[in-house]
């Protein structure tokens, strides 16, 4: 069976853009079979899509073609009664190409009295579609109402377009339901009576009835809306914690993009989704209009598959059965009103879950009783400690409350887990299952998921009611053990440590003893660098993606190139530069170790020069490259070393900034300076039990030794797997601190598709593009450029999802390269888990390797 239907835009932009692909389309014809006159009239309809052939989830075929009146809402309304004649005219073109069943979109339905007069005048059965669009509205509320977990006594609904035919459905479906409802009628119409008739009598108990949306606001949190007027609800007076369902198209909305409130949602209702058991014609790479399609358009086709040629859903009134019998149809077809979207992007459960908390008692109850109000809050809390959340709990709060968009690309990658217990190398979810950890806190975990000696030793302070923050009232006692631990341990003089809580936090104090001591303003820094977020971490960060949102930065950081020497000798001259932060290997930066004799030839030259050479060891500290410091492996002594990551023994943070004593006399040795750079956290014995217990356990299992001997080990095996594939460049690193670079190259491949489809599409496109204005071709090549190398990003990522969803894996990438994953697992790891990853990475560059080059 084939069916057509008759499509409008809902907004001027829509019909911009059918306006240019009728122009398009119009001037391919052209190019391809000469001009002609009669290609270039004004047409009743306008050619959008053909499905060649549709084939449902039950096996069921049919086909059609959907076509655009290219007129908006305003434009219909100004002249119904034209509009209605073209409307049938519309019908009779489709019917004359084979349609034995026409669909009417929102408008093309309403102008001929919701199509009672239209399938009158008609030469084939009509259907205005409001029935499926009904059903998806329906089941959008209820999806909510679960979600919510409210019972339907307990939230009147707000029916906005009250007795419309979709509004009167939905109306008869939620009453049934238990529902009371506010029903918002138009303004010049007040007969109470009349508007009830349209309710059996047995619902008239649970409406009210009111003309003006000012009324609802105050009183429902819960919306359904399906005007014809559309702009009737202002989003800025919705309560906290509102849901509008918006099922009717222009929008009933007054706003065409989202309203700047993240404590309101609303829901592009009336819409369904095909399943992938639905083939809607010539699919290629699973692009086609299957999402989010509307209701009326679904309507017409699922009614094609039942090869039913009827006028399915016409008039003012909807019979609930008929909606539920659609809908029912639909959903067998593999039509369903799910996922949700909100401004055509979807939505799950997490999105409506995070308003839950307006629709229950939380702890600001708004009792005025300070005492109810903190046996409230508490009972709050004591709750939340109580609970034992599920995984999407869990998401859902990390949503809400820390960062949405964290949660977004993690369910993007497949790697949204969330884990309750740790040891060792593995991490265990609720469900009890598995994963190697290959990314360790990225460096945090040398020894670790909860080491037990160092658990013991904080036991045991905390147990003997060991004083923690008493720094600058009196002398930390473990504190102290810790710093003359520490300057001995490490290379060079060191005499003097500061403490405090993170890697950014050691490097922010590094540069204010630079700063201090030497008197000038100025540090060097390498590019493609990463040393932090913190302002002036960033300030000698070398990479643009992080800095560029927070500029300007601190003045007198200068970037030098990595491994060139003479750049930097000529910066490290100048007046102003009073030292030099370097890493001895750019982890984030994607595993990069300096060229061989680099690090000695800085080290030289701050000699000759009097700058100061701080090395920061926040990642590669502590065993990781198979030395206690990185800066070992070149003989390096360094003037100021900050630490962290590993330094915490995987439990408590704790940040370290070593330095010369002369060097830290001359910044605060005085009775102005000595306090001038302080922190009331760091520095405490807690604290500093743990990364006492710490360092001793690294030097006690010899995890240096094993890091340098595993180390070997693995790069050697993923060196020998990686040969195979030319999409891995190169496995780098040194110890336990390695990165895989990929490069599955996708220079020229969206190029090459536009010149492919220029070549193949009717016309003479290659001549269009030479006559597109110049900044247009060069924002289209720029925008090539950058999708190009966001495929190679997206091919990487695909290794960590692979490795996490097949293999129980984990790895990630480096901050400065997406097409870097690093690998740094816990120093403990044995040579067995080692193999597992390596065969995990075999076999999945096995089944990613469809192209080679």
């Amino acid at each position: 069976m084939k069916f057509g239907f008759i499509a409008h835009p809902t907004s001027v932009g829509l019909k911009r853009y059918v306006k240019m692909l009728d122009l398009l389309q119009r001037n391919s014809t052209e190019q391809h079979s000469g001009y002609k006159r009669d290609l270039w009239v004004r047409e009743n309809l306008v050619p959008f899509m053909n499905f060649a052939r549709i084939t449902s989830a039950t096996g069921a075929t049919c086909e059609g073609v959907i076509k655009y009146m290219p007129l908006v809402a305003d434009e219909m309304l100004a002249d119904a009664r034209d509009i209605a004649n073209r409307v049938v005219q519309g019908i009779e073109e489709l019917a004359g190409e084979g349609a034995e069943l026409v669909g009417l979109g929102g408008f093309t339905s309403i102008v001929g009295r919701r199509g009672e007069a239209t399938a009158e005048k008609s030469p084939v059965p009509v259907t205005s579609g409001n029935s499926l669009t009904t059903y998806a509205g329906y089941k959008a509320m209820m999806q909510i109402q679960s979600w919510l977990d409210i019972k339907p006594d307990q939230e009147p609904v707000a029916i906005v377009g009250y007795p419309g035919s979709i509004c009167l459905a939905l109306s008869r479906l939620l009453l049934a339901q238990g529902f009371s409802l506010h029903l918002l009628h138009r303004a010049g119409n007040h007969d109470r009576e009349e508007l009830l008739s349209h309710l059996p009598d047995q619902y008239h108990a649970q409406v009210t009835l009111t003309s003006d949306p000012n009324d609802l606001y105050s009183r429902c949190k819960l919306f359904a809306a399906a005007t014809s007027a559309g702009g009737v609800i202002d989003p800025y007076k919705l309560q906290p914690g509102s849901i509008f369902i918006d099922v009717a198209l222009p929008r009933d909305i007054k706003a065409d993009t989202r309203p700047n409130r993240d404590d309101i949602l609303i829901i592009d209702g009336g819409c369904v989704t095909a399943t992938d058991a639905v083939k809607l014609g010539g699919e290629s790479l699973n692009v086609t209009i299957k999402q989010q399609m509307n209701g009326c358009m679904a309507e017409t086709i699922v009614l094609s598959l039942e090869n039913r040629r009827e006028n399915f859903s016409l008039g003012r009134y909807l019979p609930p059965e008929k909606v539920l019998e659609i809908g029912e149809i639909a959903e067998r077809h593999g039509f369903l009103a799910y996922p949700l979207a909100s401004y055509g992007e979807r939505i799950d459960r997490q999105s409506v879950i995070n308003l839950k908390r307006y629709y229950h008692q939380d702890i600001y109850a708004g009792d005025s009783d300070v005492a109810k109000q903190s046996e409230t809050r508490l009972a709050f809390i004591d709750a939340i400690i109580a609970q034992d959340p599920a995984r999407e709990d869990s998401l859902d709060r990390y949503r809400q409350f820390i960062n949405p968009m964290m949660v977004d690309f993690l369910k993007l990658q497949h790697c949204d887990n969330v884990f309750r217990r740790a040891a060792g190398t593995q991490l265990y979810t609720t469900d009890g299952e598995a994963f190697l950890d290959m990314v360790a806190g990225y460096g945090c975990l040398n020894l670790g998921h909860n080491p037990q000696p160092v658990i013991d030793a904080l036991k045991t302070y905390l147990d003997a009611q060991g004083p923690n923050f008493i720094q600058y009232i009196s002398i930390p006692e473990q504190t102290a053990k810790l710093a003359e631990v520490l300057c001995q341990l490490s290379p060079g003089n060191m005499g003097r440590v500061f403490f405090s809580n993170s890697g950014t936090e050691a490097v922010e104090a590094a540069m204010k003893i630079a700063k201090a001591s030497t008197g000038k303003p100025g540090i060097a820094y390498l590019k493609n660098s990463y040393h932090g977020k913190t302002l002036g971490a960033l300030s000698i960060t070398g990479r643009d993606k992080h800095r560029r949102y927070f500029t300007p930065l601190l003045d007198s950081m200068v970037e030098v190139p990595f491994g060139d020497i003479e750049a930097l000798r000529q910066v490290l001259n100048r007046d102003d530069i009073g030292a030099v932060m370097i890493e001895p290997i750019q982890g984030e930066g994607g595993v990069h170790i300096p060229p061989d004799g680099y690090l000695q030839a800085v080290q030289q030259i701050c000699r000759q020069t009097d700058t100061l050479l701080m090395v920061d060891e926040v990642q590669t500290g502590l065993g990781r490259t198979g030395k206690l410091f990185a800066c070992e492996w070149d003989n390096i002594e360094p003037d100021v070393l900050m630490l962290s990551k590993s330094l915490c023994g995987g439990l408590l943070p704790i940040g370290a900034t070593l330095c010369r004593a002369d060097i830290w006399q001359k910044a605060y040795g005085t009775a102005d300076r000595f306090l001038v750079h302080s922190s009331t956290f760091g520095g405490g014995n807690v604290a500093s039990v743990v990364a006492l217990s710490a360092l001793r356990e690294i030097l006690a299992q010899d995890l240096v030794g094993q890091s340098e001997r595993l180390g070997a080990y693995f790069k050697q095996a993923l060196t020998d797997v990686a040969a195979r594939y030319p999409f891995v460049a190169e496995i780098r690193g040194r110890g336990l601190m390695l990165g895989i670079q990929f490069d599955q190259t996708f220079v020229g491949a969206v190029s090459a598709s536009a010149r492919e489809f220029a070549t193949r599409l009717p016309g003479d496109w290659h001549t269009t593009w030479k006559f597109l204005p110049d900044p247009v071709q060069a924002h289209l090549k720029a925008a090539m450029d950058r999708m190009e190398q966001s495929l190679g990003e997206m091919f990487c990522m695909k290794f960590v999802t692979k490795l996490c969803q097949d293999h129980k894996i984990l790895t990630f990438i480096t901050a400065n390269s997406s097409t870097v994953i690093r690998i740094q697992p816990p120093l403990t790891i044995n040579k067995a888990e080692i193999d597992r990853f390596v065969s995990a990475f075999a076999t999945v560059c096995d089944e990613l390797s469809t192209f080679l080059e």
